[in-house]
């Protein structure tokens, strides 16, 4: 309970503090890149406030992030849309040319329309925050540029928001739930909480740079089996022994990358949910830090934010698409059956099929983009959860915190070898056709 209220009092300082800043500070004192990041981390606090679930979070991230870099190009000579090499948007708008304007406002303003029209819960924080921004910029500027720039950001999220009003989500609000299976070696609701299984038919959202759901799909996972020499029993039996053993470094890295954004506690009779960060937001932390250590100029800011958060949004439809055709049993599961009735892994296992994982699936095809952005071996310390968990790692490449929090999976004893393997290597395809697609 200790760490929870710490959690939720260094949550609530963040926004009280940008809000403070904002009220006192001019543009000239804040840089462009600056706000942009500040609207950046203000959703990731909103997103684990209103705890969406990690693809659900990955479109709120994509949207937002979009909207954002097709107004703030425009300050840059020769940055080119994105949105227009994606599918499913209509032409984005362009200003008046002759006409003045600031795009770092433009850009605030097409966010927060996205933000808000993409219903998030927590309306108060963003409207606090969006009046500091907006206070910055009204001091500032005359008002014809002011309500320019502004009506301009509203034209880009409209463009936006019609993609998103059309891309699958609202009709799969009205699924029924999955509950899994009986059938043996299939998924079925997990401790400690036997919730249903969730976003399964993600695979019916439009994906974005995916020719379909299915373009990347994985090997068939090992075939069932109770048998002590087959290959599942084995599999399953390496979860266990891991687990037995496990080293403080091993519980460090598991408890590091878990990202679990809503973990339920039990003590005695009490019952309560401790809010982290998503997988998606973790990496979109990583993306902010390549471009603080570059000195990243506004656009590329933008456009790393962009970029990331799309590898995350078609990475998660890849993989769910394979999560739920296979639906394959948790680790939980199987050993406490046919190993040990008495196993409890080191993480909460989140409540949806194993195979593939999907940390593993959606940090290779971030780590692919962001390596192609920023460089092979980009060295960096990721400080993207220390404000919520007070933990922070050193990483000599992308590729290698994608690698850590991949094999975090089978630490935790949520996920089998097979699982997290199987994932890197359709994350990387994703993030690869990305880069192909986009920024080649």
């Amino acid at each position: 309970m200790k760490e929870k209220f710490i959690r939720c009092c260094l949550l609530a300082g963040g926004v009280i503090f940008f809000i403070a800043c904002g009220s006192r500070k001019t543009i000239n004192e804040v840089p462009a890149t600056e706000i942009l990041h500040q609207n950046q981390d203000l959703l990731t606090e909103v997103i684990i406030y209103d705890v969406f679930t990690p693809p659900v979070a990955a479109r709120l991230y994509v949207y937002t992030s979009l909207a954002s870099y097709e107004a703030i190009r425009y300050s840059k000579p020769g940055a080119g849309s994105i949105a227009g090499k994606l599918r499913g948007f209509a032409k984005m708008p362009e200003p008046e040319k002759g006409k003045s304007y600031d795009y770092t406002l433009a850009a605030s303003q097409a966010f927060f329309t996205v933000t808000r029209n993409i219903k998030v819960f927590s309306v108060d924080s963003l409207k606090k925050h969006e009046q500091a921004v907006y206070r910055m910029f009204s001091d500032k500027l005359d008002k014809a540029t002011y309500d320019r720039s502004i009506a301009f950001g509203d034209t880009i999220a409209k463009v936006i928001l019609a993609r998103a009003k059309d891309d699958g989500y609202l009709v799969s609000r009205g699924k029924p739930k999955y509950l899994g299976s009986k059938e043996p070696g299939k998924w079925r609701p997990t401790p400690p909480d036997y919730l249903d299984g969730v976003e399964w038919c993600w695979n019916t959202m439009k994906s974005l740079v995916l020719d379909s759901a299915s373009q990347f799909m994985p090997p068939a996972p090992p075939q069932f089996s109770v048998d002590t020499n087959s290959f599942f029993y084995k599999n399953a039996n390496e979860v266990y022994t891991i687990h037995k053993q496990l080293t403080k470094e091993q519980e460090t890295i598991a408890r590091y990358w878990d990202d679990n954004p809503f973990v339920i506690e039990h003590s005695g009779h009490l019952m309560f949910g401790t809010k982290k960060i998503t997988p998606g937001g973790h990496w979109m932390g990583i993306a902010a830090i390549a471009a603080r250590q570059t000195n990243a100029d506004v656009v590329q800011v933008a456009k790393g934010y962009a970029m990331t958060a799309i590898a995350l949004y078609d990475g998660f439809i890849a993989c769910w698409d394979e999560k739920y055709r296979s639906s394959v049993i948790r680790p939980v599961t199987y050993i406490d059956e046919h190993i040990d009735n008495n196993f409890v892994p080191f993480l909460q296992t989140p409540p949806f099929p194993e195979y593939p994982s999907g940390h593993s699936v959606i940090t290779a095809s971030a780590a692919t983009v962001l390596e192609y952005m920023y460089g092979r071996n980009f060295s960096f310390q990721d400080t993207s959860d220390l404000r919520y968990i007070g933990m922070q790692r050193h990483f000599n490449s992308f590729a290698d915190a994608a690698a850590e929090a991949s094999i975090s999976r089978v630490y935790g004893g949520i996920h089998y070898r097979t699982g997290v393997e199987a994932g890197a290597v359709q994350g990387k395809n994703v993030g690869a056709l990305i880069v192909d697609k986009i920024l080649k």
